[in-house]
């Protein structure tokens, strides 16, 4: 097993891991989603002789989510400028990214950094030199965009199926103020996008929170806000 080059009388080099888990069903440390993805991440760090000094998660937020919006990834780029680390870990390219765009804006901005993005599996994300390698990343995340496709499109017969039988209506139907509000949150005044726990917390400052719960809503609440306000 080849590991990452480093000088061998110096400490292991360091690394810094990232997760991401789309479900808010799926987050906390004893669901099999975020268990799965740190035991890989431990697992291939003690084969390339790594040490893993931080972990970053975005819990409940979309793999179609620009990287620019999500919080975990935003910390992860600030403890690379901080302090020098140069390996971001992950367990396998969809924790990154499903949206090929989403994914390729990504790896480009850490290969700006000079940052390597490894798997699991010991694929090197952020490898340009080999061409076929590049392709090969590209026809699978433009494969991961269409079985993702598939699926929203899936979900959303079902949702209208469902909707036409008297089943639950989305927040777009009972809630129109909120989407149209969430949407135009989306943006900031020069152009930054928030992301989708900004939006949350200024919706909960304006007096919007879950009917349910009376909290704030969830990111994946807000993610779906955006989804509805797009097919309307």
């Amino acid at each position: 097993m080849e590991r990452i080059a480093q000088n061998q009388a110096a400490e292991p080099a360091k690394a810094v891991a990232y997760m991401r888990t789309s479900l808010a069903t799926n987050v906390g440390a004893d669901k099999d989603s975020e268990h799965r993805q740190r035991a890989a991440i431990v697992a291939y760090a003690q084969r390339a002789g790594l040490l893993v000094t931080d972990w970053f998660y975005d819990p409940a937020v979309s793999g179609a989510d620009p990287i620019e919006t999500r919080p975990g990834f935003s910390a992860l780029l600030d403890r690379i400028e901080g302090n020098g680390v140069r390996v971001v870990l992950i367990e396998d390219a969809t924790r990154f990214a499903r949206d090929l765009i989403a994914q390729e804006l990504g790896i480009v901005v850490l290969v700006s950094r000079g940052v390597r993005i490894m798997t699991a599996n010991g694929d090197d994300l952020t490898d340009t030199s080999d061409a076929s390698r590049v392709m090969m990343r590209q026809i699978a995340g433009a494969f991961a965009q269409y079985e993702k496709a598939r699926l929203v499109a899936r979900l959303r017969r079902a949702r209208e199926v469902k909707g036409k039988m008297g089943g639950r209506k989305s927040l777009a139907e009972t809630r129109p103020d909120v989407v149209e509000l969430a949407r135009r949150l989306r943006t900031t005044r020069s152009g930054k996008q928030r992301s989708l726990r900004e939006i949350s917390a200024e919706l909960a400052a304006r007096g919007f929170v879950a009917k349910k719960t009376g909290r704030p809503f969830e990111a994946a609440q807000v993610s779906r806000m955006l989804a509805d306000e797009g097919t309307r």
